[in-house]
């Protein structure tokens, strides 16, 4: 797989990586088995997906557990990638950006991963109680001490917390001035796709601008652009999407002429082999920048190797235009 190296610290990652949320996090719990997901990280390294996405939230620290069994068999093959800041309780989650809090998470997230080192330490949210300055140099100091070796931030991406006539990211953006004069910033990770392309005018070219990598979270939707889902199937209650008007019946029909375009393009390169709508809105997030690098969610070998695949799409001139002419996304995420 083509490589890709992003931030300051130079990391280097397979072009496309893994989100491992799904394997036990926000989306149908019914279909989340362990050794089939254990599976699927192994098939990600073996394909060239390096960057694993993780977090202590997840599960919550399930999630970390079982990228966990991986690490023990292949630490050298793999690009870690964890989280802080966030704390689930009961029916409600949580900021906490306190420096010793932050500090005691690292180490727990440390043993989950069995490892003893984190590649990119990111902060998921920032604390409204605690200046971001100190969570960050907090997590500066664990880079000092050996057990980070770049951090990252999260964006905010709440649009009901906007100011009206605010850009979508102009809050994650005033954080990451901040926290840059604390300690450089490696990754950025904040949501990118055919169907969701707000990062683009701002986010992205900032990350551009400072040699900041930028990790494209969601890049197929949440599953929408892959073309498998079925408008009026419904989900169950624990899943995401239950909840979000993107995916009500009626949204999920007024956007099929987005997945018919990614279709469109996808039989255009399929002269040899299938390429699938999924690959293409993969490849569409990879031609934003060679510092861009997708990072789809998955928990079955199957949709991690067809994921893997799209690092060797190339889209055209055309492909681009036809993806850039394509509907907007109908339904708001607030």
């Amino acid at each position: 797989m083509e490589r890709r190296t992003i931030g300051a610290a130079a990391l280097d990652v397979g072009a496309v990586g893994l989100g491992c949320m799904p394997m036990s996090w926000a989306y149908t719990g019914s279909r989340q088995r362990g050794e089939e997901s254990l599976r699927a990280v192994h098939t990600a390294l073996d394909r060239g997906s390096t960057l694993l996405d993780t977090a202590d939230m997840y599960g919550p620290f399930t999630n970390e557990l079982l990228v966990g069994r991986v690490l023990k068999e292949r630490r050298s093959e793999a690009f870690v990638s964890t989280k802080v800041g966030l704390l689930v309780g009961e029916q409600h989650i949580v900021a906490n950006g306190r420096p010793g809090y932050v500090k005691r998470a690292c180490d727990a997230s440390l043993r989950r991963l069995q490892t003893d080192v984190i590649d990119l330490y990111q902060l998921h949210r920032a604390d409204p109680e605690v200046p971001v300055e100190e969570t960050w140099g907090a997590m500066a100091e664990l880079v000092s001490a050996g057990k980070v070796r770049s951090l990252g931030l999260c964006a905010v991406g709440a649009r009901s917390a906007r100011r009206s006539g605010a850009r979508l990211h102009d809050g994650t953006i005033r954080q990451l001035e901040r926290v840059q004069q604390v300690f450089p910033v490696s990754a950025v990770e904040a949501e990118l796709s055919v169907w969701s392309t707000e990062a683009l005018d701002a986010l992205l070219p900032w990350c551009t601008a400072r040699g900041v990598g930028f990790l494209a979270a969601m890049p197929l939707g949440n599953g929408f652009l892959t073309g498998t889902l079925t408008p009026g199937e419904g989900f169950e209650p624990d899943d995401v999407r239950a909840r979000h008007p993107r995916f009500t019946a009626e949204m999920m029909a007024s956007n099929q002429p987005i997945v018919a375009g990614l279709r469109r393009i996808a039989r255009r390169h399929g002269d040899h082999e299938a390429v699938t709508p999924a690959q293409v809105a993969l490849a569409w997030v990879l031609a934003q920048g060679p510092h861009v690098v997708p990072v789809p969610g998955a928990k079955r070998e199957r949709w991690v190797t067809e994921n893997a695949g799209a690092a060797g799409l190339r889209l055209t001139a055309e492909d681009l235009a036809e993806v850039a002419g394509l509907p907007g996304a109908q339904g708001s995420w607030d």
